[in-house]
């Protein structure tokens, strides 16, 4: 139930300062948040009306505790080479990791309404099909969709006869008509990296664990997850 707590509140610790609290090694408390996280339930909405912002941001790709090197070590016959160097040759400084867009940037889709639902998901790129797939269950036809210039959007909206509006981070263009705009999600953003930051990048494999903690933390009371996950176990 502590640990329920402490993940529920504005300030989670990390795992080694809430196992030093709770005299437990962190490898316990990690495994337990972990086991917290997927037993709750879908922290994402579905059901989206009105204004509709839509925006992405980016979540650096992560194999931490992948054994692909040392398995690729240990048997290269069986074991090809992992797609990029391990993580020690960037941190050594004789490889510069891209920075911007690149392959290793995972883009994490981000909608939101003014009624409050939110989805956050990553997606596999920003293609026209990609977009499509994702927004297409969730959109309804009387949506109004704000978004930036990315031409996905575009042409979702076109597609599904959708009232379309066109943002831009310049001045004075990033509110059009007085009151549509991508400042939500923007700031949903910012929040999320503010919450991703102490976990130093968690493997993506366990990425859509950390999204739907974000999303639950202000959806959730502590002892409602308890009982979730009492009734699931």
């Amino acid at each position: 139930m502590e640990v329920i707590r402490n993940m529920l509140s504005d300030t989670p610790l990390s795992c080694r300062k809430l196992a030093a609290r709770l005299g437990l090694t962190k490898d316990t408390i990690w495994r337990w948040r972990m086991i917290i996280l997927e037993s709750l339930a879908e922290a994402c909405d579905k059901d989206f009306s009105g204004v509709v912002e839509v925006d992405e941001t980016y979540q650096r790709e992560s194999r931490k505790g992948s054994r692909e090197w040392a398995n690729h070590a240990a048997n290269s016959n069986q074991y090809p080479a992992p797609p990029r160097p391990p993580w020690y040759v960037y941190r050594s400084g004789r490889i510069k990791m891209a920075r911007g867009l690149s392959q290793w940037q995972i883009p994490l889709l981000t909608v939101m309404d003014r009624g409050g639902r939110r989805l956050f998901a990553p997606i596999a790129n920003r293609r026209n099909r990609t977009i499509e797939i994702a927004l297409a269950p969730i959109i309804p036809d009387d949506a109004v969709l704000c978004s930036d210039g990315l031409r996905p959007y575009r042409s979702f909206c076109k597609k599904h006869s959708l009232t379309h509006y066109e943002v831009s981070n310049k001045l004075g263009k990033r509110v059009v008509a007085g009151a549509f705009h991508i400042q939500n999600v923007n700031a949903l953003h910012a929040r999320y990296d503010a919450f991703i930051r102490p976990f130093c990048g968690p493997a993506t494999k366990y990425l859509y664990r950390y999204l739907r903690w974000f999303l639950l933390r202000a959806k959730i009371k502590p002892e409602a997850a308890f009982q979730s996950i009492l009734a699931a176990t």
